[in-house]
């Protein structure tokens, strides 16, 4: 079993900067695969980011690709999403997820565990 447990949400302005940070409790993190997802409202969960326990690799939706970064500190138990350029349509509710899988999944039912959320809204 672990928890998680998501800080770091806010109000910015488009084009700003935010870092979300998902704290794991229970199980080390770098035993598992870790990703964010987002819910903005009326909308379906969708992947964000993800980043493999087993190789390191990362990999990213096509929106936010080389405006976010995920990272990971096994040191610390937590992984990051450090935001740039931040724009309205990232507004939303970010949820941190892990799955014992190796791979990278990019659906909701691809991972046990799950954060409560934190909001994150841009404003223009």
């Amino acid at each position: 079993q672990v928890q998680l447990a998501e800080s770091g949400g806010g109000l910015v302005q488009a084009g700003g900067s935010l870092r979300l940070s998902c704290a794991a409790s229970g199980r080390t993190v770098s035993w598992y695969t870790m990703a964010w997802f987002r819910q903005a409202p009326g909308m379906e969960r969708e992947f964000v980011a993800g980043v493999s326990w087993s190789s390191g690799s990362t990999y990213y939706a096509d929106s936010v690709k080389g405006r976010f970064t995920i990272s990971r500190s096994n040191a610390k138990n937590t992984v990051y999403l450090q935001m740039n350029n931040l724009k309205p349509e990232d507004t939303a509710v970010y949820y941190c997820a892990a799955d014992s899988s190796s791979r990278i999944g990019e659906r909701r039912s691809d991972y046990d565990y799950w954060g409560q959320g934190t909001q994150v809204t841009v404003s223009s």
